[in-house]
């Protein structure tokens, strides 16, 4: 399946105590916003002008949990997935080095991948 074609967005997001790393594929974009409640309502604003077909982020020790809550209140498709599988998945596609931006965009590689 061509997902250019289909116009899907899937948006991945690496989570930690203090930020929200955010990144849309396929557009490229990438934004970061505070992992505290005015921080997760900016970024669900964000993310929400895009339109996603879906919104990826990895468990991380329940640091996302107020964004899942606050997604699943905005009716965002929104689903938590294995840190391990997106790690697996990133060197599998070749992407070894470790970044937030590039963990990011891996988790949102991770989603569009049938």
């Amino acid at each position: 399946m061509n997902h250019l074609i289909d116009n899907e967005i899937n948006i991945g997001i690496d989570t930690s105590q203090a930020l929200l790393d955010i990144y849309v594929r396929p557009l490229g974009h990438y934004a970061s916003f505070g992992n505290n409640p005015q921080g997760i309502k900016e970024a669900i604003e964000y993310i929400r002008s895009f339109t996603p077909s879906r919104v990826v982020i990895e468990a991380t020790g329940r640091l996302e949990l107020d964004f899942v809550i606050e997604a699943e209140k905005a009716k965002l498709p929104v689903c938590i997935c294995n840190p391990m599988q997106i790690r697996q998945f990133a060197k599998a596609v070749g992407r070894i080095a470790k970044t937030d931006k590039l963990d990011a965009e891996a988790i949102a590689h991770f989603s569009e991948a049938d």
